[in-house]
């Protein structure tokens, strides 16, 4: 089974209107309520290439439950922990440009905590738990990284989509596969490349520190994967970027998926790089008819 975990979910309110005036009264031409979360998207590229996942997280109040519903409606199999406090809701605003307004999220409870850390007890040797999102007020900043000795113990693999110390915190405990971009990649030892060369050093260096696969993300011109065995380049697809939120889950989706079945990570890096462009080709996170168009374009290279 793939876990994802989102513990910091929201409920998107999203106001279409042609243009806002502030200070005035402005009324919207369309709204909607839309489930969100970093591990969410996960799970729904996930369902769409029809592998099966558990979504976990925290959960609560009225906008709880509409998250829910929508996950059941949408057939994406959960199992949150309900917690005392109200799931968040962030509004996103879709005018002349786009604005967001993010709330921080509810409080966890101690009690709520340890129900939560109570659901690693199911996992089981070749189970993959993917991490990703903000944290909530309250929780620990390395949260994420307290569930890793139980993850590792069990047999189970994971991934944290995170950036910056908190990823460099992970790699003693070898993730699956870590998806820095080539900024963050940069970032990470506060430093510039002037080469790809460049680049594929530095990436080498998180391999050797532990990371099992590390992909390296470059928007539309491609990207890199490095293995202990090899390194492999693909194009990026053609087309128009409208949709950038959800690229990246979409991307470690189809990675992780399709790993779970073949253990070939060529052929998942080549499924991850059509996922992110086809949820970067759409409005919202692409679902398989769209990934499989995208597919035919994305040749996976050997280079070294």
């Amino acid at each position: 089974m793939i876990y994802t975990v989102t513990v910091n979910p929201a409920l998107d309110y999203v106001l279409q209107l042609e243009k806002v005036d502030r200070g005035e009264v402005n009324r919207t031409n369309n709204y909607s309520f839309l489930a969100g979360g970093k591990g969410i998207n996960v799970s729904q590229i996930l369902n769409q290439l029809g592998i099966d996942n558990t979504a976990w997280g925290f959960v609560g109040g009225f906008t709880g439950k509409e998250l829910v519903r929508q996950l059941n409606q949408k057939r994406i199999v959960n199992d949150f922990v309900t917690i005392s406090d109200v799931t968040r809701v962030n509004v996103k605003i879709h005018a002349q440009k786009e604005t967001e307004l993010n709330a921080s999220g509810p409080k966890i409870t101690n009690q709520e905590i340890v129900a939560f850390k109570d659901r690693l007890n199911d996992l089981k040797k070749g189970d993959i738990v993917v991490m990703s999102g903000s944290l909530t007020p309250g929780l620990p900043a390395d949260f994420y990284q307290q569930l890793l000795p139980t993850i590792k113990d069990a047999g189970a693999e994971f991934i944290v989509d995170t950036t910056g110390k908190a990823l460099l915190g992970t790699l003693s405990y070898k993730p699956l596969v870590i998806k820095p971009n080539h900024h963050e990649l940069a970032d990470l030892f506060n430093t510039t490349f002037d080469s790809s060369d460049v680049m594929l050093e530095y990436a080498q260096k998180l391999l050797k520190k532990g990371a099992q696969n590390v992909m390296v993300s470059m928007a539309g011109d491609g990207g890199y994967l490095l293995t202990k065995d090899h390194v492999y380049h693909a194009r990026g697809a053609v087309g128009t970027a409208v949709n950038s939120v959800g690229a990246g889950d979409s991307m470690i989706a189809g990675f992780v998926g399709t790993y779970f079945k073949t253990q070939d990570p060529k052929e998942s890096f080549r499924i991850g790089m059509a996922c992110g462009a086809a949820t970067a080709f759409t409005k919202d996170i692409a679902v398989k008819s769209q990934i499989d168009a995208v597919l035919p374009q994305i040749k996976v290279e050997q280079i070294s």
